[in-house]
């Protein structure tokens, strides 16, 4: 093959492969617009016994965590992290590559992986967002304080009764329609019945889970592992400790950092309990919503944590950017824009008469390799 250079060794950026990316956005925003629609709508009200001690707790005025300080703290802290995380952590020139590594490639893959990182954020709070409003409006499960809220006429129970064994046996409750309620706007009969599950515990535990996934793969804070096949001298034994170099715990600092925003999540979540806006529950529910649709948006654009070395995976080819089709492994092709060729097949003139390969950011080795001299010296 003959020479090319640098700039040709890069491949295009396809409007087409663009177009598609754009069009994942759409629908991810979409997906939130159709969770937007169920929040719109009128859930469908339980009927409920009016000695229920369980929806008879006091109505709290001023939440713990608002709806306000939850879109900030789930939803924009983990953007801004994000993009400033791509902006700083991933390798400048000083990296493996050194001066050959354009300052174009560099900057093609911080904005690469800026666009994974919002993309994997968005489908996560999209998702928990259409997921548990659909819910609510289905279920429409009374909160702990509907009675409270509800400040019920109890002159008109037979009026309201739709069943329970209570004005044929002494005892038995009688469940009531929530129109027994003398206050009967939105605070009660839209938010009053949208107990399950808890949105605050499903989007901070989506943003705030997504999260920390995210700066444990860009931190490599990650359980120390062993490679799936052995390495000759591979052993246990006090005489050759090669084995035990192979993997060591990250830093605490490092774990610390990583974790610290899924326990602002469990304090949001909790807070929905001492508030007495939702029960265990649906708080418990909420939350395994959040983690569920955190990890799908992970790894639809992350590599595994353990041995991704902090990377997204790549775009797709231009030529599989709306369908991958039969017969082919993966949705990554050649004409990807990240594709980083061969050293043989990428190389150019430096001037002098010889060729040089092209150093693509992608030839940037994702972890380091032991020096085979000293390894097995190592305790």
């Amino acid at each position: 093959m003959g020479p090319i250079s640098p700039k040709g060794a890069i491949a295009h950026i396809s409007k087409l492969l663009v177009l598609s990316y754009i069009i994942d956005w759409i629908f991810i925003i979409g997906v939130a617009l159709i969770g937007y629609g169920f929040y719109k709508q009128d859930p469908n009200q339980r009927p409920f016994s009016l000695t229920d001690p369980d929806i008879s707790f006091p109505f709290t005025e001023h939440e713990t965590v608002s709806t306000a300080t939850l879109v900030l703290v789930s939803v924009l802290a983990p953007a801004v992290i994000i993009i400033l995380g791509a902006a700083l952590l991933i390798p400048g020139t000083a990296a493996v590559g050194g001066p050959t590594v354009s300052r174009s490639q560099l900057l093609r893959r911080k904005f690469w992986e800026w666009n994974a990182g919002w993309m994997g954020l968005a489908l996560a709070l999209a998702g928990a967002w259409m997921a548990t409003q659909g819910l609510k409006t289905l279920m429409g499960k009374p909160r702990p304080d509907l009675l409270a809220r509800c400040n019920p006429d109890v002159k008109k129970i037979a009026e309201y009764a739709v069943g329970g064994l209570g004005e044929r046996l002494a005892g038995a409750p009688v469940l009531v329609d929530w129109k027994i309620c003398r206050e009967q706007g939105y605070n009660l009969r839209v938010d009053g019945f949208s107990s399950f599950p808890s949105g605050h515990s499903s989007l901070s535990f989506a943003g705030l889970g997504y999260l920390t996934l995210w700066l444990a793969a860009k931190l490599s804070v990650g359980f120390p592992y062993l490679p799936q096949f052995p390495v000759e001298g591979d052993d246990y034994s006090d005489e050759r400790t090669s084995v035990r170099t192979r993997g060591a715990a990250p830093p605490v600092l490092l774990m610390i950092l990583a974790f610290f925003p899924t326990a602002v999540a469990f304090f949001i979540a909790s807070s929905r309990w001492f508030n007495f806006r939702h029960h265990g529950f649906d708080i418990i529910c909420g939350a395994i919503i959040g983690i569920f649709f955190a990890y799908i948006g992970m790894r639809m654009y992350h590599l595994p944590i353990q041995r991704g070395a902090g990377w997204a995976w790549g775009p797709r080819g231009s030529r599989r950017a709306f369908v991958r089709g039969i017969g082919f492994p993966s949705s990554l092709g050649t004409d990807s824009w990240t594709y980083s060729r061969k050293e043989k097949d990428a190389q150019f003139f430096n001037g002098s008469g010889h060729t040089e390969p092209v150093h693509d950011v992608e030839n940037i080795p994702m972890q380091e390799q032991p020096d085979e001299a000293t390894a097995d010296e190592r305790v």
